[in-house]
């Protein structure tokens, strides 16, 4: 069995890398290191590469662009892929807008040149593109919320679960990063939808853990520990602080892969998060790390939210688990923030 995996340094990437791994299938990973193009040091995943290394037996990585055509046509040519698992990306709402063109040509580019050669050369095999929840902008703040003593929540009975699939993804604001990665979304379920072939769209929420090279701009959980352990100001950005996200365990995520691999659908959308038995607010956050940590976080608040930030974003799981049963949440927010802490402490010297 042979997967293609693209950003396979990233944070879900190197999860699906080792996992994979472990199960006897040889991985090819595609990561050019450009995260650290779009963050600087800070989001260098060599590390990351160099843990995979060492830890699989039988893992190869190839430093591609997946803007490049003829590279990454030849890649699908060489290999006959079983699965592809499509995590690369140029992951952050803010930064899009210091480089549109460059956020475009890889979120919603890259993706189409991935797609094209999956139905060239494997169109049979299961094709899988993590998305975000950001495709569907700020609409999800039209919901009715309620303001509570550290989070906001959603006020009506009826939204409880969260948002599911049927929210929309036009006519709101969404922020560049947005717009692209919708741009790829939609692409992604035509390639299932009209072509037949077995593509699956992941909506995903926090998707965290300790692999993450979390930035103040991307790795929310990720980045909270890290400025707590070495005591960089950390600034929240409106809402009180009370904006709710739901958080993912990156072997979570996989094991939704992993399902929808063994009993793929064409073209079908799914919202990927913690849900309801998995989330956090800013300020309950930074009380699960400050504990996790031992030491207080440096904070200061701006009023100004981020632009098409969501109020409150929780995963109504229900599509997902009614196709994929046996799925279902494993990996606790306390345990994800002692899991980062522990991996940050065993990398710094």
């Amino acid at each position: 069995m042979k997967l293609l995996v693209t950003g396979s340094s990233g944070l879900i990437g190197s999860e699906a890398v080792l996992h994979f791994d472990r199960l006897g299938y040889q991985v090819i990973g595609v990561d050019n290191n450009m995260r650290r193009t779009f963050f600087g040091e800070a989001g260098d995943t060599s590390w990351n590469l160099e843990r995979l290394t060492s830890q699989c037996t039988n893992f190869i990585s190839v430093n591609v662009d997946i803007r490049d055509r003829v590279g990454i046509d030849s890649i699908f040519r060489t290999h006959r892929f079983d699965a592809v698992i499509h995590c690369a990306a140029q992951p952050s709402h803010d930064k899009a807008k210091e480089f549109p063109i460059l956020d475009f040509e890889v979120n919603a580019l890259g993706t189409v040149t991935l797609l094209e050669a999956a139905r060239t050369h494997c169109p049979e095999s299961p094709f899988i593109f993590l998305s975000t929840n950001k495709v569907y902008g700020d609409s999800p703040n039209e919901i009715p919320m309620v303001e509570l003593d550290k989070r906001w929540d959603f006020a009506r009975t009826d939204d409880y679960e969260g948002i599911d699939e049927t929210c929309r993804i036009d006519r709101t604001l969404h922020s560049l990063f947005g717009a692209s990665k919708a741009a790829a979304d939609l692409v992604a379920q035509e390639y299932g939808r009209y072509f037949g072939m077995p593509v699956g769209i992941f909506r995903g929420g926090c998707l965290t853990g300790p692999a993450h090279s979390g930035v103040e701009l991307h790795g929310f959980m990720s980045y909270l520990v890290k400025a707590t352990l070495e005591e960089i100001p950390y600034r929240v950005f409106g809402y009180k602080g009370k904006q709710v996200r739901d958080q993912l365990h990156s072997s979570d995520v996989i094991s939704a892969f992993e399902a929808f691999i063994a009993r793929p659908r064409a073209g079908e959308v799914y919202n990927l998060g913690g849900g309801r038995v998995n989330n956090a607010s800013v300020l309950e956050s930074i009380d699960l790390v400050e504990q996790a940590a031992g030491r207080r976080l440096n904070w200061s608040y701006e009023p100004q939210h981020r632009i098409g930030d969501h109020i409150c974003y929780i995963s109504n799981m229900a599509k997902f688990k009614s196709h994929y049963p046996d799925w279902s949440v494993t990996v606790s927010v306390d345990r994800i923030v002692d899991e980062i802490v522990a991996a940050f402490r065993a990398r710094t010297p």
